[in-house]
C-alpha cells in the first residue's frame, strides 16, 4: 500500500504541481475569448433551453435536454461540493474558494465546446437513443481511435471506478459520524440500492437524476441561504477573506506569502476540476444522449451545470464552514468538518440533515458517474458479458470505498481525474476550429431571428463534410426522428 501511495503522489505532483492548472485555466480562457464570452451572453438563453425541455417530442430519440441536464448535474453535485470544499478550505485557505469560482467561470466555456463537440459526433446506439463523447469525437473528429481508446479507459478508472469509491467514502463517513452505522454496513446498503438502477441503463439513470436532483439541491440551498441570512453582517468580512486570502495577503511577506497562493491556488483548481468537470471530458457523455436541434443548443445546457454545482452549490458549503465558530485549527476535514460546521449554526439535526444530502448527492453521483462509464465501455466493445462484468467491478469499489481510508482514495480520484483531463483537453484544442463553426452557425441563426436554431450542415461544407450524416441528416437538422 506503501508503494502505491507513492507512486499515486509522484503522478498527481507531476500532473496538479503545474501541468494542468495552466492548462485547464489557460484553455478555459482561450475559450472565453474565441467564443466572444458566449458563457456570458447566452446565460439566460441557456436556462430558458434547460427548463423549456422537459418532454420529449413525438418520436423523438434519446433523452430530452433537461434530462442531461440533470444527469450531468447528478454526476457534478456530489462530495465535491462537501466534503471537496471542506478539504480545499483546509489544505488551502479560504483563498482556495476564489480560485474554484475562477475555474468555473472560465471553465463554462470549456464546458460548451466539449458539450457540443460530444453533440457533433454522437452515433445512433441500439435503444432509440445517442451516445457518445470525448472517445467519440476523438475517433471521428481527429481520426485517432487510438486516443479515443486511451480517454475511454481513462474515464472508466475515473468514473466507473475511482469516483464511486469516493462517493460512497464519504456516504460512509457522515453516515458513521450521525447516525454511527458502521461502514461495512452502509457499503452494502449502496450496493444492494445501486444494482437495481445502474442494470437498468441509461434511461433508467436519466429517469432517477430527473427527480432526485432538483430536489436535493433545493433542499441544500435552502438551508444554506438560512445560514447566510442569520449571519449576513459576517458576509462582506467572509467574501473579503475569500479574495484576501487566494492572493496572499493573510499570509506573511515573502515565502510564506507565496506558499498560501500556491496552495490555494493548487486546492481550489483540484476541488474545482473534480466538482465541476470542465473540460475534464465527463459531462459530454450525458450531454449526447440528448436529442436537440442544433449542437450548441445542448453546449449551453451543459455549462449552466458548471455555473449550478461551483457558483452556486460550493459556494453554499464554503459560506456554511466560514460562518460557522468552528476554529481555523479544528482537528476536522472533510464531510466531518461541514457536518459540524452546520451543526453550530443550527443545532445537532443539522449533521442528519447533512448526512443525508450527502446521501442524495454522492448516490446520484454514482449514478451519474456510470451512465458516463457505460458509453465508453461500450465504445471499446459491444459484448454484453463485458458490460455486465463492469456493472460487477463498479459495486465492487462501491462496497471497496465505504471501508477504505479516505487519503488513499482522493489521490486515486486525482491521478485519474488528471489523465482524462490533459487526453480530453488535447482533443478540445485540436478540434475548436470546428465547435467555432458550428457556434458561428448558432449565433448566425439567432441574428436571424430564430429562438430556437434549427441545424442545417448543408451552411457550412466543412460542417457538412465532417458531421456523421447517419445523426444529422443531409440538411434536415433536426436529430429527433428517424
Amino acid at each position: 500500500m506503501n508503494a502505491l501511495n507513492a507512486t499515486i503522489d509522484a503522478g498527481n505532483n507531476l500532473l496538479w504541481g503545474w501541468l494542468l492548472i495552466y492548462l485547464l485555466i489557460g484553455t478555459g480562457l482561450y475559450f472565453t475569448v474565441r467564443t466572444g464570452a458566449a458563457q456570458f451572453r447566452y446565460f439566460g438563453q441557456a436556462w430558458r433551453t434547460i427548463l423549456g425541455s422537459r418532454d420529449n417530442q413525438p418520436g423523438q430519440r434519446g433523452i430530452t435536454s433537461f434530462q442531461a441536464f440533470a444527469t450531468g448535474l447528478a454526476s457534478r453535485v456530489g462530495t465535491g461540493n462537501i466534503a471537496g470544499v471542506a478539504i480545499a478550505i483546509t489544505l488551502g485557505g479560504p483563498g482556495a474558494v476564489f480560485w474554484m469560482w475562477v475555474t468555473a467561470l472560465v471553465g463554462m466555456s470549456s464546458a460548451l465546446i466539449e458539450a457540443t463537440l460530444a453533440q457533433a459526433f454522437k452515433v445512433r446506439d441500439g435503444e432509440r437513443g445517442f451516445r457518445g463523447g470525448p472517445a467519440y469525437y476523438i475517433r471521428q473528429g481527429l481520426g485517432q481511435g487510438w486516443m479515443g481508446q486511451l480517454f475511454a479507459v481513462f474515464l472508466i478508472l475515473a468514473f466507473g471506478l475511482v469516483f464511486n469509491a469516493v462517493q460512497s467514502n464519504s456516504i460512509a463517513a457522515s453516515m458513521q459520524q450521525a447516525f454511527g452505522l458502521s461502514p461495512a454496513a452502509v457499503g452494502v446498503a449502496l450496493v444492494l440500492l445501486t444494482a437495481p438502477i445502474i442494470f437498468g441503463g441509461i434511461r433508467r439513470v436519466a429517469r432517477v437524476a430527473e427527480l432526485v436532483v432538483p430536489f436535493m439541491a433545493l433542499a441544500y440551498l435552502l438551508v444554506a441561504l438560512y445560514v447566510v441570512f442569520t449571519h449576513l453582517g459576517q458576509v462582506p468580512d467572509m467574501l473579503l477573506g475569500i479574495v484576501r486570502s487566494a492572493f496572499g495577503l493573510e499570509s506573511a511577506v515573502g515565502g510564506a506569502a507565496g506558499f498560501a497562493v500556491q496552495q490555494a491556488l493548487m486546492m481550489g483548481v483540484k476541488r474545482g476540476l473534480f466538482s465541476n468537470e470542465a473540460g475534464m471530458g465527463s459531462a459530454p457523455n450525458a450531454a449526447a444522449a440528448a436529442s436537440v436541434n442544433h449542437p450548441v443548443q445542448q453546449g449551453l445546457v451543459q455549462m449552466v451545470g458548471v455555473f449550478v454545482d461551483t457558483i452556486i452549490v460550493c459556494t453554499c458549503t464554503a459560506a456554511i464552514i466560514l460562518l460557522s465558530p468552528l476554529p481555523r485549527d479544528a482537528d476536522l476535514s472533510g464531510v466531518q468538518l461541514t457536518q459540524a460546521a452546520l451543526e453550530s449554526h443550527v443545532g445537532g439535526w443539522g449533521g442528519a440533515f447533512l448526512a443525508g444530502a450527502i446521501f442524495l448527492f454522492a448516490f446520484t453521483s454514482i449514478i451519474g458517474n456510470y451512465a458516463y462509464a457505460e458509453g465508453n465501455v461500450q465504445f471499446l466493445t459491444r459484448h454484453r458479458w463485458v458490460l455486465n462484468a463492469f456493472r460487477a467491478l463498479l459495486l465492487g469499489m462501491v462496497l471497496f470505498g465505504a471501508l477504505a481510508e479516505v487519503p488513499t482514495v482522493w489521490n486515486m480520484a486525482d491521478l485519474s481525474m488528471g489523465l482524462m483531463a490533459v487526453t480530453n483537453i488535447v482533443a478540445l484544442l485540436l478540434l475548436s476550429p470546428l465547435a467555432l463553426r458550428l457556434l458561428r452557425d448558432y449565433d448566425r441563426a439567432r441574428r436571424d431571428g430564430q429562438a430556437d436554431p434549427l441545424f442545417d450542415r448543408r451552411a457550412d461544407p466543412e460542417l457538412d463534410r465532417r458531421l456523421p450524416r447517419e445523426v444529422w441528416g443531409a440538411g434536415e437538422g433536426v436529430n429527433a426522428t428517424d
